[in-house]
């Protein structure tokens, strides 16, 4: 399910990936509180970023332990975000969420196995198809991206729905042709199949204004660059997506601070985690739209001069 829809009161914290923090009593001592950060599968970045974002938490923050979940979730992507604040979509109700923080920008990568005439979004008609796992931030695109390009997802191909280590795994055994994937770079699980199979990315830039026009101003063109992935020497223009940390708003104020104030004092810690965590900037942080910033995190943002 998607993260923000697991969210649990009175702490959350999420992604945006959709990681989110629930509170609860318990931990590492009598008087720890426990976080559990919901991140994404184990082949994608949500899962090393969480994992290290815990680990930080739980040895800088006095008082709390926190723990990262496998999940179908993202820490959290703006897309899901503004269906979820709007109780849009899949979502019955309106969900408290605020951010802490915008975290990079996830890609829109379609990776099919290079060789088999896979090479625009069109192609892959008829073919065995994975959009991300079950109300995943990746299926959620998958399928906006695939009627943008006229094909039904329902009818047009052989629609499967698994994570990006399950795609993987997929293409290697045989079962699947390409699949759908919104990440940050480099996916670990994808970097792995460029190591054994020869793969190609699908742009997808074309269809970032017709879903602006229908979903919103948080599509916008992004590049992967040659290089990211053996054997893809070009760059692919393609969808980017922003995604947030996101808390549910009852959070306390000075929790929601110290948490900002750890993602960037300790922001080479998590860079050595993951690359990612490079893109992490006080000018482009306070970037939510079309959520609002918790106010324990815009206190920081003011005191840093952001």
């Amino acid at each position: 399910m998607r993260a923000l829809r697991r969210w649990t009161v009175p702490l959350l914290v999420a992604l945006v990936a959709l990681a989110g923090c629930g509170g609860g009593g318990g931990g590492g001592g009598a008087d720890s509180r426990r976080l559990s950060i919901a991140t994404g599968g184990t082949g994608g970045v949500y899962f090393v970023y969480g994992g290290g974002l815990a680990k930080l938490i739980t040895s800088s923050l006095e008082g709390y332990e926190a723990t990262a979940e496998v999940t179908s979730a993202s820490f959290t992507l703006a897309d899901t975000a503004s269906d979820a604040v709007q109780g849009r979509g899949s979502f019955k109700e309106q969900v408290p969420a605020q951010a802490l923080a915008r975290l990079y920008t996830n890609y829109t990568q379609v990776v099919a196995t290079a060789g088999k005439g896979i090479e625009r979004i069109e192609d892959l008609k008829g073919k065995r198809v994975s959009v991300g796992a079950p109300n995943s931030g990746t299926e959620v695109i998958a399928l906006r991206v695939l009627e943008a390009a006229g094909l039904d997802p329902q009818t047009d191909l052989r629609r499967q729905q698994l994570g990006v280590a399950e795609s993987v795994q997929a293409v290697k055994d045989g079962s699947l042709d390409a699949f759908f994937w919104s990440g940050g770079l480099p996916t670990g699980a994808v970097t792995d199949l460029a190591t054994s199979r020869k793969i190609a990315l699908l742009p997808t830039d074309e269809y970032v204004q017709p879903l602006r026009s229908r979903y919103g101003e948080v599509y916008s063109k992004a590049t992967i660059e040659g290089g990211v992935y053996k054997g893809v020497g070009q760059g692919v223009a393609v969808i980017g997506v922003p995604n947030y940390l996101v808390v549910n708003r009852s959070m306390s104020e000075d929790l929601a601070y110290q948490l900002t104030k750890l993602l960037f004092e300790k922001k080479s810690e998590l860079v050595k985690v993951h690359p990612e965590a490079k893109n992490l900037e006080l000018s482009t942080a306070q970037e939510v739209a079309p959520l609002e910033l918790h106010p324990g995190a815009r206190r920081y943002y003011q005191e840093a001069g952001g």
